[in-house]
């Protein structure tokens, strides 16, 4: 078994996104990987999920330590992420996996999709890490050499992992409410506050917001402040871990309620450009929870596909019931367009960074959309894969209850669905991000019309009152996510079909758009459902001349029709 085998969609995105040498310089990282996940990854990652983080406050002569004790499973889970793979290490400095420049941050997002699919928890301390890092770069590279380069190495011995602690107990959502102060003391400040959600308290680095006295309220009062884990001599900062939270899901990595007791502080840039430079942080964050759902998503299939395949009812395989392939068809679909859509944003990330300004007004709104459409989905497919292996999925022997867990957390972490889908508002009152995504996707025949209509909509919405605008994001959000999709499933399928002859891409960018347009699967193209069902799901050749843009269900396909919804009925 390797994972990156069995994704009929990873490698031939990678063939179009990537340039020919980065292709082949991922190639066998993507082999080595995809085994490991499939095979020794998972293993620990079951056992770390099991045996989840503990903290010490005490040594045994009774100082206060705030330690966090982790199963070896955990390490070993680490040691793949942060060394052999550098993945919280590779945009930040060239050489990691033999690349002479920084890795691209689709190649990192592809890795990272594959690493996911078995150990979901370990990608929180991964994102905060790297983010922290491009923080740092950003904003006061030159005071933070040091802890740059400690949160991208790849030495076991001098490499730091990064957290985030932003939320507090009174102020999740509403930042502007952070009660943490904050206090110049001349060469250094000191923070004092509490944290009400903090994942990796015992990270190296960490990045926080507190008040800056005389700044003013709400959040432009807010600075941020690199607060180390060790003061400059040595000796343990002022961070308190008070407890750590038994969370439903992500149980293989520590997060816990700190209090911060005049703990050492240093300002990173512009004291009053906190909260800029956090929604930064936050932003980067938010493509990697859509990374994160998309793995899970193709675990739940994968796990549904092998699963339909071996179980028999009724004298067949449960994948060859025809109720249970219109089950699996638009999980198959949904799964495969996320990851383009994660993909096409790193990929727009990597334009930004280097200063193209159009990819960046794209990005902003991208990263929104693919948090808000992905990780709800993710709740879904992961919970209909429990429901297709049965009594069998809801036991903990099997990973359906871990993927389920996790799922949830996507739509919560780095804001919950709402407050994302009125970022996505923002992003269209201040920049008409929706015009700019018509304009960057809406050129394509199969997709001009729902560009067209995406466009009428965002104008029509931000003429409402605002209390009307806010109420309809949520599914307008949603809209514009699943159009992106359409849009380039369809780029796939163009290549595809040119450059190897296989039209399986182009069955499935047609399936996608039927499903949109009407979510019946008498509306998708009957050999999605019948005789090219198996290529869909794991990968295979689709002769792009057997697809007819009317090839439906009819009603007129009875009996036989009839005959096997009633057998599927039973299935």
């Amino acid at each position: 078994m390797n994972f990156a085998d069995r994704d009929p969609a990873l490698r031939p995105l990678l063939d179009r996104v990537l340039s020919a040498d980065d292709r082949a310089r991922v190639e066998p990282h993507l082999d080595e990987l995809g085994a490991l996940a499939a095979g020794e990854l998972d293993r620990q990652a079951a056992l770390a999920d099991a045996n989840p983080p503990r903290l010490v406050p005490y040594a045994p002569d009774g100082a206060r330590i705030d330690e966090i004790a982790f199963h070896p499973a955990h390490d070993k889970a680490a040691a793949l992420a942060y060394e052999r793979f550098g993945l919280a290490a590779m945009s930040h400095r060239p050489g990691v996996l033999g690349w002479p420049t920084k890795v691209p941050h689709t190649v990192k997002y592809a890795l990272s999709y594959l690493y996911v699919q078995s150990e979901f928890g370990m990608a929180c301390p991964l994102s905060m890490t790297d983010s922290a890092a491009r923080i740092l770069r950003l904003f006061d590279p030159e005071r933070y050499v040091e802890e740059i380069a400690a949160l991208s190495s790849t030495d076991p011995e001098l490499r730091a992992t990064g957290a985030m602690f932003m939320t507090e107990k009174q102020g999740g959502t509403d930042v502007g409410l952070t009660e943490t102060v904050a206090t110049d003391q001349g060469d250094h400040w000191t923070l004092t506050g509490k944290k009400w959600f903090a994942s990796n308290p015992s990270a190296d680095v960490i990045l926080t917001l507190a008040r800056v006295p005389g700044q003013g309220e709400g959040t432009r009062g807010l600075g941020m402040f690199l607060v180390p884990r060790l003061r400059p001599d040595g000796t343990r900062n002022a961070i308190r871990v008070d407890r750590l939270k038994d969370k439903l899901g992500s149980r293989s990595i520590a997060s816990g309620e700190v209090t911060l007791e005049e703990a050492y502080a240093t300002p990173v840039g512009q004291l009053a450009d906190g909260f800029r430079q956090m929604a930064e942080m936050l932003n980067v964050s938010r493509l990697s929870n859509a990374m994160r759902a998309t793995a899970l998503m193709r675990r739940a299939v994968r796990e549904s596909v092998d699963h339909t395949r071996a179980r028999h009812v009724f004298g067949k395989p449960l994948f060859d019931q025809p109720l249970m392939r219109a089950t699996l068809l638009p999980m198959v679909l949904d799964t495969e367009a996320a990851l383009h859509l994660v993909i096409e944003a790193a990929a727009r990330l990597s334009a930004a960074d280097e200063g193209d300004a159009e990819a960046r007004a794209i990005v902003r709104v991208l990263t929104p959309l693919a948090k808000h459409t992905l990780c709800k989905r993710a709740r879904t497919v992961t919970g209909e894969a429990m429901e297709i292996r049965g009594g069998n999925g809801y036991i903990e022997d099997w990973v359906n209850p871990r993927l389920v867990r996790d799922a949830h957390l996507g739509s919560i972490w780095e804001g919950s669905s709402n407050v994302i889908a009125l970022d996505v508002l923002r992003c269209m009152r201040r920049q008409n991000a929706h015009h700019t995504l018509a304009a960057a996707y809406g050129s394509r025949s199969e997709t001009k019309s729902r560009w067209e209509a995406l466009r009428a909509k965002g104008d029509a919405l931000l003429q409402l009152p605002p209390d009307e605008q806010e109420m309809r994001i949520g599914r307008y959000a949603d809209d514009l996510s699943r159009a992106v999709m359409a849009t380039l499933l369809h780029d796939q399928a163009d290549h595809e079909t040119h450059t190897t002859g296989d039209g399986r891409a182009l069955l499935v960018a047609r399936s996608y758009s039927a499903l949109l347009d009407d979510p019946d699967p008498a509306a998708l193209p009957r050999t999605a459902l019948r005789d090219d069902f198996a290529a869909l799901a794991d990968g295979g050749p689709v002769p792009p001349d057997t697809l007819q843009e009317s090839d439906t269900l009819q009603e007129s396909d009875t009996p036989h029709g009839a005959h096997t919804l009633q057998e599927s009925d039973h299935a």
